[in-house]
C-alpha cells in the first residue's frame, strides 16, 4: 500500500514532492506561493524523467482554507496521452486524468495571457467557449507560440 507523502513543514504554499521510486525519499521539485509555476515545474521535470526512460511519483501539496490539502494522489506521473496529443478522446476512453486536466487548465492560462498582452480584456461568453476549445484541442507548443503571437502583436501600435 501506498504511504501518504509528507505534508511539507511551514505556511501552506504550493508544493510538488518528488521520489523517483519506493525506496527513494520524498524531495521538493517546486515551491511557490501560486500555483501555475508549480504546475509548469511538474510537467516540465516528469518529461525529462520520461525522455531518460524512468518513472516518479509527484505528489502535489497546496493550501485550501488556510491549512495543507493534497491535491495530486500518489502514484506513478501519469503517462496518457492528453487529448489534445491525440486528437481528441478516442471512444470509450476513461475520463481525463488529472495531470490532464491541469495541463489543459495550464494552456487555457497561457492563452488568456497572450489574450491580455494583446489588448483583449473584455471577452464574452462565446470568446471564452472558443479559448476552452482551443486548450482542449492544442499541444503546449502550439499554444505558446500563438500566445507569442498576440503578445508581439498587443506590442505594436
Amino acid at each position: 500500500m501506498e504511504k501518504r507523502p509528507p505534508c511539507p513543514p511551514g505556511a501552506p504554499r504550493w508544493v510538488a514532492l518528488f521520489r523517483p521510486s519506493a525506496q527513494d525519499p520524498w524531495t521538493v521539485g517546486a515551491e511557490s506561493p501560486d500555483r501555475g509555476p508549480v504546475l509548469y515545474a511538474v510537467a516540465e521535470m516528469t518529461r525529462t524523467v520520461r525522455a531518460r526512460g524512468e518513472e516518479v511519483t509527484v505528489a502535489l501539496w497546496g493550501p485550501e482554507n488556510g491549512a495543507w490539502r493534497l491535491f495530486g494522489t500518489p502514484g506513478p506521473a501519469d503517462r496518457t496521452p492528453t487529448a489534445s496529443s491525440a486528437g481528441g478522446p478516442a471512444p470509450g476512453a476513461a475520463a481525463p486524468t488529472v495531470l490532464a486536466q491541469r495541463m489543459t487548465g495550464r494552456r487555457h492560462q497561457v492563452l488568456m495571457a497572450g489574450l491580455g498582452k494583446a489588448g483583449l480584456h473584455d471577452l464574452s461568453a462565446e470568446d471564452g467557449e472558443a479559448v476552452r476549445v482551443l486548450a482542449d484541442r492544442l499541444d503546449e507548443p502550439t499554444v505558446r507560440r500563438v500566445a507569442h503571437w498576440l503578445s508581439v502583436a498587443g506590442g505594436r501600435s
